[in-house]
């Protein structure tokens, strides 16, 4: 018995099929470029000669800031302003950590009823012999770093100079250099320049409180 393969049989409708399918996906292909007018065309073109020209122009402008350009090229250019761009930065964290090394706090205490008032040891009553001196002393403290700067206004009374010279000292501070001048007829300005030893642990605002405090028990 002899039979005849069906394949020869079904090859014409896949044949056919096939040329179906190959005509659908060229009927919905889209197309890859469009035919542009030659209005379009100009307009492109003007476009980018703007957009160059005004490269260009950035470029001579970033030229004239960078300082010491050797080449004009534009790779030359951009990295001349990249490593200027860094060195600026470096100089810019340099002087934000030597502004705050040199940050300066200060505070006065001018009262002598607000020093009795933050100590109940001492009494404004029983350390004052009139209304002239309800403003004295006048402390002023400055610190920079270990550095420390006292100005002191007060009334002028026999050994109190050495004795607020002790008093600094005993907060350990180490005294520089010291100047007393006479202020009028009844007063003093000391001026007092001290560092801080290693001891030294206190607030600008601490060290005025304790200055007057051991002011007042001096007069």
């Amino acid at each position: 018995m002899h039979f005849q393969p069906l394949i020869s049989k079904a090859a014409p409708f896949e044949n056919q099929n096939y040329e179906i399918k190959a005509s659908q996906r060229t009927t919905n292909k889209r197309p890859y470029s469009i035919a542009r007018t030659p209005s379009h065309a100009q307009d492109h073109i003007l476009a980018e000669r703007k957009r160059r020209e005004k490269l260009s122009q950035r470029f001579i402008a970033l030229s004239a800031i960078v300082p010491g350009l050797k080449k004009m090229d534009k790779a030359s250019v951009l990295g001349d302003a990249i490593n200027y761009v860094k060195q600026l930065q470096e100089r810019v964290k340099v002087l934000e950590e030597q502004t705050k090394k040199r940050t300066v706090e200060s505070f006065v205490l001018v009262k002598k009823s607000q020093l009795s008032a933050d100590d109940d040891s001492s009494s404004c009553d029983e350390n004052s012999d009139g209304g002239s001196d309800s403003a004295l002393p006048e402390i002023e403290a400055r610190v920079s770093e270990k550095d420390v700067l006292i100005r002191i206004h007060c009334d002028k009374q026999h050994g109190v100079v050495p004795k607020i010279l002790n008093e600094v000292e005993n907060l350990n501070l180490t005294i520089i250099n010291s100047s007393v001048l006479p202020f009028g007829n009844c007063t003093l300005d000391i001026t007092i320049i001290a560092q801080m030893e290693s001891e030294f642990s206190m607030a600008v605002k601490d060290l005025v409180k304790n200055l007057g405090v051991a002011f007042l028990k001096l007069m």
